[in-house]
């Protein structure tokens, strides 16, 4: 048997390997929506279907929705006068952005995520009782410039790190009200809400956790497996928030070094010789389709176990925008 096995392939000179494969991982309900919003919009409306910014982070994702017939813009001025859906991204957008589009009349199609949404009413709302906002998140990313862009220039300051929230001075210390971009690290947000807490006790915080739900629980499962890992893999593309913090999350949270990796084909192999223990994750917007490419790369230079590791489950999904509501849903 040991004879045949190594003619057929010398299987038994591969070095073994455990995957620990952590649950949840990969889409989000909001990213499957903003995906389904543009699919289905190719599906009854027809190609083109523009999309302001990439609909999700993701190069894969992008590419596939390109193949159907969806075309890429960053601003409304690059589309033409068209009756055409035009997709805005699960970032969320400015104000400014659907104004204008009404304007042109053109038709658009809302793919914020619902969990973002609730960050813009909850500023828009702390706004009208007066309060300035304070916006924990990371300057120039999408999410960060839809939600200040709910308000009048000025009105948002941007939180980044705890120095900012020490830094900061108010205009009324009693008139202060904090939100958070959804896709951050839970532990480096909980810091920054602490220094700003200590600074201004009367600081109103949000009725339920900015950072959603998905975040959350896939940090939580990265934090379980780490200790476990000497290497960490996390799928997803390197303009994506809640990637990198996963990248950060395992390497505090015990394993000696974890990569952002989007496709197999990038995996430095020189990184993970000698190793027998190996995490994987990927990003809320990372398809499974890559991280099964992943582990099949693993799968051909090692005899691969895998674990799969669940810290909770997930069965949230988002209503579709009524436009849609009466297509089949993949």
């Amino acid at each position: 048997m040991t004879g045949n096995s190594k003619a057929k392939g010398r299987t038994s000179d591969r070095p073994s390997l455990t995957i620990f494969l952590a649950a949840p991982r990969g889409f989000c309900a909001g990213v499957d929506r903003a995906i389904q919003i543009v699919e289905l919009a190719l599906a009854k409306y027809g190609a083109p279907v523009y999309v302001r910014h990439e609909i999700v982070h993701n190069r894969y994702v992008v590419e596939s929705l390109k193949a159907k017939g969806a075309i890429f813009v960053e601003e409304l001025d690059e589309i033409p006068d068209t009756g055409a859906p035009i997709v805005f991204s699960a970032h969320g957008v400015p104000k400014a952005v659907p104004a204008a589009a009404r304007t042109r009349k053109l038709f658009g199609l809302d793919a914020t995520c619902p969990l973002v949404s609730k960050v813009h009413v909850e500023a828009e709302s702390q706004f009208r009782e007066g309060r300035e906002i304070l916006l924990i998140g990371h300057a120039g990313h999408p999410e960060v410039v839809g939600t200040t862009g709910q308000l009048p220039e000025g009105a948002v300051t941007l939180i980044e790190t705890v120095g900012d929230a020490l830094a900061f001075v108010p205009r009324d210390p009693d008139r202060l009200a904090v939100i958070t971009q959804t896709t951050l690290s839970v532990d480096d947000t909980k810091e920054i809400l602490n220094a700003l807490k200590a600074r201004f006790p009367r600081l109103v915080m949000p009725p339920k956790d900015d950072i959603c739900y998905a975040t959350t629980n896939r940090q939580e499962a990265v934090k379980r497996i780490a200790p476990a890992c000497e290497r960490m893999i996390v799928v997803g593309s390197p303009n994506s928030s809640n990637s990198l913090r996963l990248v950060e999350v395992a390497e505090r949270a015990g394993c000696p070094s974890a990569v952002l990796i989007q496709r197999a084909a990038e995996i430095d192999w020189d990184l993970f010789q000698g190793i027998s223990r190996l995490g994987v994750t990927a990003g809320a917007s990372a398809p499974e389709v890559l991280v099964d490419e992943i582990i099949d790369a693993f799968k051909a230079r090692f005899e691969v176990t895998v674990e799969s590791v669940t810290t909770a489950e997930e069965s949230i999904a988002f209503k579709l925008p009524r436009e849609l509501r009466e297509m089949p849903a993949r």
